[in-house]
C-alpha cells in the first residue's frame, strides 16, 4: 500500500481511531462546517493534489537546500509576524532571503486556501510559523523530546495557547518519496491515562494577582510567565508520551503514506502523530481560537477540565 487512501478503509473501521477524509477541491461552500467537525473529531483532511500553486522555481530552490547548505537545521522556520526566517547560520544570508520569500508565499497561499476551505475558522486564528523540513526523517538523530518518530500530541513550550487549538497544514514536495506517518489513539482516548500518570493541576487559588502576572508575561512575550495550567499539562503530556515506553510499544497504530504533492490538515493537539519517513516537507501552523470550535466539548481543554473538575485556563 503506497498512498494515504490505501489505509483509509481499514482505519475507518477502528473504533475511536483517527480517520482519513479525502476532500475534493474546490469543495462546496456548505462543506466547511462538516470539515471542521471532522478535524475536531481527530480526523485528517487529505488532498491528493496540493490545492494551491507552488512555483516550480521555488520547488527547485527548496529541493536543493540540503545539498547547498552545510549548516541546515531540523527545519527552517518562517515567522509571518516578523517576516523573517530562522534555522540558518548568519553566513547564509543570501539563502535565507530566498527561503524567506518562498516560505512567505507558501504561508500566504496556505492561509488564503484555508480561509476558503474552513470559513468558520477564518479570521479567528493567529498565523503561526511556517516551516520547511529538508532532512530525511528515517534514522534522524535527536534527543527524545525532539524526536518526530514517537507518537505525540503537539504543545509548543515557547508559544502557549491558553486552550486555543493547534491546526497544521502539511505539504509533501518530495518529487518521488511518500511522507510516512503513524497515528496512535487520539487525545480523548489517552487523556485519562496521562492525567492519572502526571496528575492534573489542582484548582487555581491564585486570584487576580497571578492572572495579572500572566497577562504581563503575555504582553512581554515571556512564555514561562504566561503558561496556563492547561499549557503546562499539555507540554508535560507531550514529553511523557515520548518517554513512556509502554505507551510507545503497545498503543495501537495506523500507518498513513502521503504521496508527492499531496497536502493534509490536522489538529495536532488532539491527533497523536509521528513521522517515520520522508524528506522535503512544508508546513503552516495556525493557532485557532477555541471560540471558533463547532464541537468545543471535543477539545483537549474541555476533556481535561472535565477530568479535573475545574478551569485550567484564564478567561478570554
Amino acid at each position: 500500500m503506497s498512498t494515504a487512501q490505501a489505509y483509509a478503509t481499514s482505519a475507518a473501521n477502528a473504533a475511536g481511531a483517527t480517520r482519513l477524509v479525502t476532500v475534493p477541491w474546490p469543495s462546496p461552500a456548505a462543506a466547511g462546517r462538516q470539515l471542521c467537525r471532522e478535524l475536531e473529531s481527530a480526523n485528517i483532511l487529505y488532498f491528493p493534489q496540493t490545492p494551491f500553486a507552488i512555483a516550480d522555481a521555488d520547488r527547485e530552490v527548496l529541493l536543493g537546500q540540503k545539498q547547498t547548505s552545510a549548516a541546515y537545521h531540523k527545519n527552517v522556520a518562517y515567522r509571518p509576524a516578523e517576516n523573517r526566517v530562522t534555522g540558518l547560520d548568519k553566513s547564509e544570508s543570501a539563502e535565507a532571503e530566498k527561503l524567506r520569500a518562498i516560505l512567505r508565499s507558501y504561508s500566504e497561499n496556505a492561509a488564503r486556501f484555508l480561509g476558503e476551505l474552513l470559513p468558520a475558522y477564518a479570521g479567528k486564528w493567529k498565523l503561526d510559523f511556517a516551516s520547511y523540513r529538508p532532512i530525511e526523517e528515517r534514522g534522524r538523530s535527536a534527543r527524545v523530546h525532539a524526536r518526530n518518530d514517537l507518537p505525540h500530541v503537539d504543545a509548543f513550550p515557547t508559544r502557549p495557547t491558553n486552550g486555543d487549538r493547534i491546526l497544521r497544514l502539511f505539504t509533501n514536495i518530495n518529487p518521488a518519496q511518500n511522507r510516512v506517518w503513524v497515528t496512535a489513539p487520539p487525545f480523548a482516548a489517552i487523556a485519562p491515562y496521562f492525567a492519572k500518570c502526571l496528575g492534573l493541576p489542582g484548582e487555581r487559588g491564585d486570584g487576580g494577582f497571578a492572572r495579572l502576572f500572566r497577562n504581563i508575561g503575555r504582553g512581554l512575550n515571556l512564555p514561562a510567565l504566561r503558561r496556563s495550567s492547561y499549557d503546562q499539562f499539555m507540554h508535560q503530556m507531550h514529553n511523557a508520551m515520548k518517554e513512556d515506553l509502554a505507551f510507545q510499544q503497545s498503543a495501537a497504530r495506523q500507518r498513513w503514506e502521503f504521496p508527492p504533492n499531496s497536502t493534509w490538515i490536522v489538529l495536532t493537539d488532539c491527533v497523536s502523530h509521528a513521522v517515520l519517513e520522508g524528506q522535503y516537507a512544508l508546513e503552516q501552523t495556525f493557532i485557532v481560537s477555541r471560540r471558533a470550535m463547532g464541537e468545543p466539548q471535543l477539545s483537549p481543554l474541555a476533556i481535561l477540565e472535565a477530568l479535573a473538575g475545574h478551569a485550567l485556563t484564564d478567561p478570554i
